[in-house]
């Protein structure tokens, strides 16, 4: 038995790694010096705005307010007898605003907008238009990654405040016609521990999650090899990388801000 095997494939597994993280960093060092070019990116960033942001909405709303529906449903079985009905509206607000807004958009946003953004730059990759636009002496990642980024950072924040709105709507619908609780029972359970900084909060958090999403499927889709299958592969290691670190920023977010 050749006992030096077990190291060799440690060795090989490490070397790996910080040769994917040197390759990641060299990615984010060019990204950042093609945002200087804005003469490539800029006539981009509102369409991808509208493709990245204004289409994501309809899924984020259908999501917040089925989430908002069974939390309302959800703290009325967990408090009733125990504590006062009006903590219904302080558990959707705060919830909605600290966690699952934020979470699950950026959730459904990585498998939405992180899959496409991978799948689409991965099939130029592999079909030679982005050489092409070398050849051409355009930048490819002024016109292909920077814009992308952009519009998601400024986007995404935009589409959790709307997740948030319609998350506490959907909670109080259903907290008076199902609960039968009043309007200002709700609103008082809603202002009850409310804090100014939670908006930021769930702000803060929204803004990383985008620029998660959008680096790891640009980068995805840059590296693409190996034609259609490797297209296929980009897609789904974007969407599970950028989910892990939603997840881990999450956590990381909520230990040092709150």
């Amino acid at each position: 038995m050749n006992w030096t095997l077990p190291f060799a494939v440690i060795g090989g597994l490490v070397l790996s790694f910080f040769a994917a993280l040197g390759r990641f960093a060299t990615f984010l060092g060019q990204t950042a010096s093609a945002a200087t070019n804005v003469g490539t990116w800029g006539p981009l960033l509102v369409l991808q705005m509208r493709r990245l942001g204004v289409d994501s909405l309809p899924i984020a709303i259908f999501l917040s307010t089925f989430t908002g529906i069974v939390l309302a449903l959800q703290a009325s079985y967990t408090f009733t007898g125990a504590i006062p009905l009006y903590f219904v509206g302080t558990l959707v607000g705060k919830t909605m605003m600290l966690e699952l807004g934020p979470v699950l958009t950026g959730l459904a946003l990585s498998g939405r907008v992180g899959a496409n953004i991978a799948a689409e730059l991965g099939t130029m990759r592999v079909s030679e238009q982005i050489d092409a636009l070398e050849t051409m002496a355009y930048n490819p990642i002024s016109y292909l990654v920077v814009p992308r980024i952009l519009a998601a950072v400024l986007m995404v924040p935009l589409i959790v405040s709307f997740t948030n709105a319609f998350g506490i709507a959907a909670g109080w619908i259903t907290a008076i016609n199902v609960l039968h609780m009043s309007t200002e029972q709700f609103i008082h359970g809603l202002r009850l521990f409310y804090k100014p900084f939670d908006i930021t909060y769930s702000l803060i958090k929204s803004t990383s999650f985008g620029l998660v999403i959008t680096v790891v499927g640009c980068y995805e889709g840059f590296n693409t090899q190996g034609g259609a299958e490797g297209v296929g592969v980009a897609t789904t290691r974007a969407v599970v990388i950028s989910s892990m670190l939603i997840l881990m920023l999450d956590a990381f977010w909520a230990a040092v801000l709150l």
